[in-house]
C-alpha cells in the first residue's frame, strides 16, 4: 500500500493502490475507519512517499522500503496464537473476508474486483458458491402469464 492512494480524505470509500504478485497495480476500497487508523500512523511515521508499513529494528530504525511476505506471516501466526486461532494464514483472512462481503450481500462482481481474481469463477471457488434450489434467484422476478 502507497502513501499516495491514502491522501485522498474527500471520498467516503477510499481508493488504495495494492501491488500484489500477480497484478502489479490494482485499487481496492478502504473504509473510512481505516483511513482514519493510517492517517494517524502515518502523521506519527513521517512517512511522505512509498509503502506505509516498513521493516523497523529493534532500534526503531526504517531498514527497508516494504515488508515481505515471510514477515506479514510471522506477524499474523504470532497475534493469531495470541487470540486463540492458531495455524491462520494471510490467505484465509482473504478467504473470510470474500465470505463476510457476500454473507452482508456484496455483488459477487464486486467481491471478485476487490479480490483482485481474473475470473469469476475462481471467486465463486473462495466463496464456495453452490446454487441455491429452495430461493432460487429467480424465484423474485413477479411476471405474470396471461392465459
Amino acid at each position: 500500500m502507497s502513501q499516495e492512494g491514502v491522501v485522498r480524505g474527500d471520498i467516503p470509500r477510499h481508493p488504495v493502490p495494492l501491488c500484489t504478485s500477480r497484478n502489479p497495480l490494482r485499487t481496492a476500497p478502504m473504509p473510512a475507519w481505516v483511513k482514519v487508523a493510517i492517517d494517524a500512523w502515518v502523521a506519527g511515521s513521517g512517512i511522505a512517499i512509498g509503502h506505509v508499513f516498513r521493516p523497523v529494528n529493534l532500534g526503531g530504525c526504517v531498514t527497508g522500503e516494504r515488508l515481505g511476505e515471510k514477515v506479514v506471516w510471522q506477524m499474523l501466526r504470532r497475534y493469531a496464537a495470541e487470540v486463540g486461532v492458531p495455524g491462520i494464514a494471510p490467505h484465509d483472512l482473504r478467504r473470510t473476508c470474500a465470505k463476510l462481503c457476500r454473507a452482508a450481500g456484496g455483488e459477487l462482481e464486486q467481491i471478485q474486483l476487490l479480490l483482485g481474481h481474473p475470473s469469476i469463477q475462481t471467486t465463486e471457488r473462495y466463496l464456495g458458491t453452490k446454487q441455491d434450489l429452495v430461493h432460487a434467484p429467480n424465484d423474485a422476478i413477479r411476471l405474470r402469464v396471461a392465459v
